[in-house]
């Protein structure tokens, strides 16, 4: 135990770097609660949000069927009840958390149901067994996921204890889907888990979650070994090669994941959280360029040796040959429809109801960008983009502003593991990086990928909570 008397916190070891809770306060010294002024604001933005969420719907009956059909919007209104069943929990158990990330999920979760309902019409399946009521029972679920973390976490420093319980987690969780009998494979990719037809679950997703806790409290224990030792190349402190393990195991993971799974975007993703989370932790550039140099030739051998990531890159780089867009299977036919239903949106878009989306394979999936954009425009996407990244802007605030390391490893990991999923997905749609089979963080139909965001957003707002939870002191008299 360590006392500080400068700041008068006392810490002790084992716990992360996390101050303990403030001794009680002396005779004469009163703690003040800060109204409940930010729980106050997420109201009001919630109510914004479930406004804006039940006119996307009302807007696509009208402009798809010149009717409103009620039952979706009841739906609908059901899960602004969990919304504000999870904000009312909020003022019970985490009063200072952020304002802002549950209303942004909000939106987004429910433009993403408005979206997938679009699709369905065009398909002609908006009944109830339609994607669109089975998107808004697994968001039902999702949010009571997120409602019950609120509660069973009260303090984020608790995970660090279980950080290797964690990492074994995420191995069992990532190798699921390689089990003969339950793992399932869907547009080529071995990621799914199931038994026949009942509902399969993508474990990837809340692997990810894991692997974030995994890493920070890995980190906050042995940063000193790979950020003070090594030897200075052309300006970069570059670390031992006994330190080099950790990097060498997440780099065979990530390659494992590409080569069993046939899964470039997980792997890229889960190697991507690792290195952001490395260089956080130890400050040091040189790990980010091995990192980044080892991932990229991985690809680039995967490429050249494997069909299925050769086939992502040629439709990368050649599309619109006749060759490429013709190919069956792995063809860059969806590519294309995706590119041409963006252009057809131009700026203001066709209107909700209006467009084509059905035209692009998996439009309420892989390809929600597209339907998106070709209905909202280029305005409603950078829109859209703009909510992700004050979500991920709110979260490396709250990562850095903590108090302790796990904390603001965690913090910035789970903020991370969303604004590159978006990158991602967003990249890969819009040609800028190769195409992969990430979901969009809360617009994409799947009910793995809700279950794990929500988590995240739970989990991020007990993290802001444990910041903002220093009460003041005032002197009497």
């Amino acid at each position: 135990m360590t006392d500080h008397a400068a700041t008068g916190r006392v810490t002790t070891a084992g716990d992360g770097g996390a101050p303990a809770r403030p001794a009680t306060p002396p005779s004469g010294i009163r703690r003040i609660r800060i109204p409940q002024k930010l729980r106050n604001l997420e109201f009001w933005l919630l109510i914004v949000a479930c406004f804006i969420n039940a006119s996307a719907i009302v807007l696509v009956q009208l402009g798809a069927l010149g009717r409103i059909d009620t039952q979706l919007v009841l739906l609908g209104a059901g899960l602004s009840v969990l919304v504000f069943g999870l904000h009312i929990a909020m003022r019970f158990v985490a009063r200072d958390a952020d304002p802002f990330l549950l209303p942004i999920a909000t939106v987004l979760n429910g433009l993403g149901i408005a979206m997938i309902y679009r699709i369905d019409i065009a398909e002609g399946d908006a009944g109830w067994e339609s994607a669109a009521v089975r998107q808004i029972a697994w968001s039902a679920i999702a949010i009571i996921c997120a409602i019950a973390t609120i509660f069973v976490i009260r303090n984020h420093r608790v995970l660090f204890r279980y950080t290797y319980l964690a990492g074994l987690v995420a191995i069992i969780l990532l190798i699921l889907p390689l089990v003969p009998g339950l793992g399932q494979s869907r547009g080529g990719a071995q990621v799914w888990i199931g038994f026949g037809d009942i509902a399969t679950f993508q474990p990837g997703e809340i692997a990810k979650i894991a692997l974030a806790v995994f890493f920070a409290g890995y980190l906050v224990r042995n940063r000193d070994s790979l950020s003070m030792v090594g030897k200075k190349f052309l300006g970069m402190q570059f670390p031992r090669a006994r330190d080099l393990g950790p990097l060498l195991i997440v780099w065979a993971l990530s390659m494992s994941v590409i080569v069993f799974q046939r899964d470039l975007g997980t792997a890229l993703l889960y190697f991507g959280l690792f290195l952001v989370m490395l260089y956080v932790a130890t400050s040091r550039l040189s790990w980010v360029v091995l990192g980044l140099s080892l991932f990229l030739a991985g690809a680039i051998i995967a490429s050249q040796t494997l069909d299925y990531v050769g086939n992502r890159f040629a439709n990368w780089l050649t599309p619109f040959s006749d060759e490429r867009f013709n190919a069956d299977p792995g063809g860059s036919y969806q590519l294309v429809q995706g590119l041409f239903g963006l252009a057809n949106g131009g700026l203001i878009g066709t209107g909700w109801g209006q467009g084509r989306p059905d035209l692009t394979p998996v439009p309420q999936s892989d390809y929600i960008i597209a339907s998106l954009g070709e209905e909202l425009g280029l305005a409603g996407i950078f829109a859209i983009l703009a909510l992700y990244l004050l979500f991920v802007a709110r979260g490396f605030r709250i990562g850095f502003a903590g108090q302790d390391d796990f904390g603001k490893l965690l913090g910035v990991g789970l903020a991370f593991v969303v604004a590159l999923q978006v990158f991602i997905v967003v990249g890969g749609v819009t040609r800028v990086i190769p195409l992969t089979g990430l979901t969009t963080p809360f617009l994409a139909a799947g009910g793995s990928s809700l279950v794990a965001n929500w988590i995240i957003v739970a989990l991020l707002l007990r993290l802001s909570d444990t910041v903002r939870n220093h009460p003041r002191l005032v002197i009497d008299g």
